[in-house]
């Protein structure tokens, strides 16, 4: 194991994952679901990035889906997800909190390993040792884990006004990322 390797990896998948900048999309969640099951999430979340580690293009090739064609509809989810935040309108079906599978989509998938996730991690493949790559996914799994399991806590600091502001504020964030994200992969 590299110290410095495991800490550039961590810093660009916390980078990519941006879980922080998610706190208005786990908070807007929570509320229309009731609860989100944080280490069901999680663990979703951590075996997703496992598995692009390992079969990350071999899935895609099996499905005849290239990294960019994934990486554009993952932006288009991401796009709708921004859109909610900033109108306030539902375009995702939620199920009801006794459901199982509450934030799991789309908080496992895409907000935390999706299309972004996945592409980095293949890249880093490419540059970092493996066992690097993956002491770097847990590090950031334990932060995805902490700030899941905190965010009633997360919602009463910033109150009703700082989260509506937040919302919009990542709405927009997350409307330009999925812009961006689909233009570098329309080629």
């Amino acid at each position: 194991m590299n110290f410095k390797e495991i800490f550039s990896v961590s810093l660009i998948l916390f980078s990519v994952i941006d879980i922080l900048g998610s706190i208005p999309v786990i908070i807007d969640i929570r509320k229309k679901t009731g609860s989100i099951h944080a280490e069901q999430v999680t663990l979703i979340s951590a075996a997703l990035m496992i598995i692009y580690l390992y079969l990350g293009i071999s899935i895609l090739s099996l499905f005849g889906v290239d990294v960019k064609s994934f990486a554009a509809a993952g932006a288009l989810i991401i796009f709708l997800i921004g859109l909610e935040m900033i109108l306030g309108r539902s375009i995702f079906k939620h199920e009801s909190s006794s459901s199982k599978a509450t934030g799991i989509v789309p908080l496992a998938f895409p907000i935390i390993a999706g299309a972004g996730t996945m592409t980095t991690i293949i890249s880093l493949k490419a540059a970092y040792s493996e066992i690097n790559i993956i002491v770097g996914i847990i590090l950031n799994v334990a932060i995805i884990y902490l700030v899941l399991r905190s965010s009633e806590w997360l919602e009463r600091k910033l109150g009703q006004s700082g989260a509506d502001i937040l919302r919009k504020v990542f709405g927009m964030i997350l409307l330009a990322i999925a812009i961006k994200l689909f233009k570098t992969n329309l080629v």
